[in-house]
């Protein structure tokens, strides 16, 4: 099976508790998530065991992740491990502090690729579209943090 890394980042005119707050608001992250909706289907979702399921898509056209939360520190970072059939891996969000008023959050993901060699292969063309929709989403949690700060 192949793996592959991608990781994106944005810098927040935002404290770090306020875009920690808004990154882990999993159900609020169908404001600035393309295209997703995310639920939490065990636990409280604020420690390591809960679990989330993650629909991207449109319409009746979509993949559903699920996911566990293994790692949890606030507010710096939360890990979760893909559990579904189509996405495998980890994925991570991290908020660091920049300042006073000032943060970066990176979303970084380690993909085990579906379809095997087919997956691998078609990863180069998958992956500019997927970081392109990473970084979309990203901007417009920055705008969403900058505004409620």
């Amino acid at each position: 099976m192949a793996t592959r890394d991608i990781t994106v980042g944005v810098d927040v005119e935002a404290p770090a508790d306020v875009v920690w707050k808004a990154v882990t608001d999993w159900e609020g992250q169908s404001e600035w998530m393309l295209a997703t909706t995310v639920k939490v289907t065990a636990g409280d979702g604020v420690g390591t065991g809960s679990e989330l399921a993650a629909t991207t898509g449109l319409g009746p056209l979509g993949v559903t992740d699920t996911m566990r939360i293994v790692g949890w520190d606030p507010p710096h970072r939360a890990t979760v491990v893909h559990t579904g059939s189509f996405v495998r891996g980890s994925g991570t969000f991290t908020v660091v502090e920049l300042g006073p008023s000032r943060s970066r959050f990176e979303w970084g993901e380690r993909l085990d690729l579906p379809l095997g060699v087919l997956g691998a292969i078609g990863w180069p063309l998958v992956s500019p579209v997927f970081r392109l929709a990473l970084l979309y989403s990203l901007r417009k949690l920055a705008a969403r943090c900058q505004h409620e700060r």
